[in-house]
């Protein structure tokens, strides 16, 4: 496929990665989501305030906006279901993958500040179908276990970012075409494998830079749980108004992080 076929694409990803879905959500709820809670934009700042439906929803449009742009860009380049593909073309596929989660977090309509990318780092991997749909799915599963046995979205996140590259690389040696010990060669690993491995580093790179706060805040052991007793808005701010009362300072200074 030609490049600037690619280069449209990814502008395309990157757009459709910025619509700031638990803005837009909140907003219809009446609230600003950037002043509440740990101010992020994300489903899990959206499901405190808001409720859990509402974050379930945020999750789910935030990873729809992944898994849309790169399966369209798979059907178009006429890569889906294949385990071969050309490092080149291989590599643009990977750059649309990529464009999503970084509109996502660094979304130009809210001065380059977004989410944290973790739902629409899984629609991306999902829609790499099937070279990063198995290793994306089974880091999900590590994030399902981590966030049900300890009950920190955060700790989940930073453990299924942590094991994505594992998984690709098991499952690049699993699926490429073998060699007579039964692996496939170095080269035609290597060759295969290379651009997703990459891709995969770097978003678990992307996880942990935009998780630092809630790494600070689990080595303090001051990090939000699952199931914690949400504050309701109303609550949020009349505890904000307070605080700005008694110290004289300005009502934002008093938001939890």
């Amino acid at each position: 496929m030609p490049i600037s076929h690619w280069l449209i694409l990814f502008g395309l990803g990157f757009l459709v990665g910025s619509i700031p879905c638990g803005l837009i959500i909140a907003r219809m709820k009446g609230v600003d989501i950037r002043k509440v809670g740990s101010g992020n934009i994300g489903a899990t700042n959206v499901g405190r305030v808001l409720g859990k439906k509402f974050g379930l929803l945020c999750f789910f449009l935030d990873m729809l906006k992944g898994f849309a742009v790169v399966l369209v860009a798979g059907l178009v380049a006429e890569l889906l279901g294949s385990m071969t593909i050309e490092p080149v073309q291989a590599t643009w596929w990977l750059l649309v993958m990529v464009s999503p989660v970084l509109g996502h977090v660094f979304n130009p309509w809210l001065g380059f500040k977004g989410g944290k990318g973790v739902a629409t780092s899984l629609g991306a991997l999902l829609g790499v179908y099937p070279a990063l749909t198995v290793p994306g799915g089974l880091a999900f599963l590590v994030w399902v276990v981590l966030v049900v046995r300890w009950r920190y979205v955060s700790l989940g996140s930073l453990g299924a970012a942590a094991s994505l590259p594992v998984f690709i690389a098991a499952y690049f040696a699993y699926r490429l075409p073998r060699a007579a010990d039964g692996l496939p060669s170095g080269e035609t690993y290597v060759k295969f494998a290379t651009p997703f491995l990459v891709v995969g580093v770097l978003l678990a790179v992307l996880v942990f830079v935009t998780h630092r706060t809630n790494i600070a805040r689990l080595r303090a052991g001051t990090e939000n749980k699952v199931g914690q007793r949400k504050q309701t808005v109303a609550g949020m701010e009349s505890r904000v108004a307070a605080s700005a009362e008694v110290q004289g300072s300005s009502p934002d200074t008093g938001l939890p992080t």
